[in-house]
């Protein structure tokens, strides 16, 4: 049997847009006490009060991922805010249009590796010790299917999804024992702001079919609301007519 997520304490990483201000939404409306952070100070704003106004309260902070300070600090306002993080999802991503190997360089490189992995890597590390001493936690990872399939998306882009999908396995290899789950979620083609950065953008009649970001935050409940006894270590969701 699915269980409640209410009162459960959620860290929501990447919630200003897509898949992780769904998510961030979502949890909330199951009744857990939600912390949604971002960079853009703003659209935390409006989303903390689009959610007060329908009687579903989260916290918000603004942080950068790729800060290792800013993870340690944003993990402790959450506690202190909220109490012990039970669940993290780590929903930041970005891509570029310079993604071919022609267009590629060092500067872009490095973005694109510390938004799409060091970012997880440092959340995580800055929630692990008290889950340890817990026992308890679940940390859920939003990748993609280029972690998994080759694709257009780009080396830079591949590389991060695929080193983030390797991080999560390893993370629950290492940590089970500590009582900690880890599950990577792999979706194919969503209607967020990432498509903005393609080259050429889909077509309308393709936009039609593609996930929404609430199909995706409805995985990550789905997996969230798992009993303890219940690990999914990966999860693809594909749009059911586009490839």
């Amino acid at each position: 049997m699915a269980e409640s997520l209410n009162d459960k304490v959620v860290l929501v990483i990447g919630a200003s847009s897509g898949i992780g201000h769904a998510t961030a939404e979502q949890f909330a409306q199951q009744g857990a006490k939600v912390m949604a952070s971002a960079r853009r100070t703003e659209r935390l704003l409006g989303l903390q009060e689009k959610l007060r106004s329908e009687g579903s309260p989260i916290e918000i902070h603004a942080a950068d991922a790729t800060r290792t300070a800013d993870m340690n600090r944003l993990a402790q306002e959450t506690t202190k805010k909220l109490g012990r993080i039970e669940i993290l999802v780590f929903a930041t991503g970005t891509n570029t249009p310079d993604r071919a190997m022609s267009r590629l360089n060092p500067d872009i490189w490095a973005m694109m590796i510390n938004v799409n992995l060091n970012g997880a890597y440092y959340a995580t590390q800055a929630v692990l010790p008290a889950m340890r001493e817990a026992r308890d936690g679940h940390l859920i990872y939003i990748s993609s299917i280029s972690g998994l399939t080759p694709d257009a998306s780009g080396a830079s882009y591949q590389a991060a999804k695929r080193g983030l999908v390797g991080f999560a396995h390893a993370v629950r290899l290492e940590e089970k024992e500590n009582g900690i789950r880890t599950c990577v979620v792999c979706p194919g083609m969503v209607d967020t702001e990432l498509l903005e950065k393609r080259p050429v953008k889909p077509s309308a009649e393709t936009l039609k079919l593609i996930l929404q970001p609430e199909d995706v935050a409805d995985a990550v409940i789905a997996v969230a609301k798992m009993p303890a006894r219940v690990a999914i270590p990966e999860l693809q969701i594909l749009p059911a007519l586009v490839q």
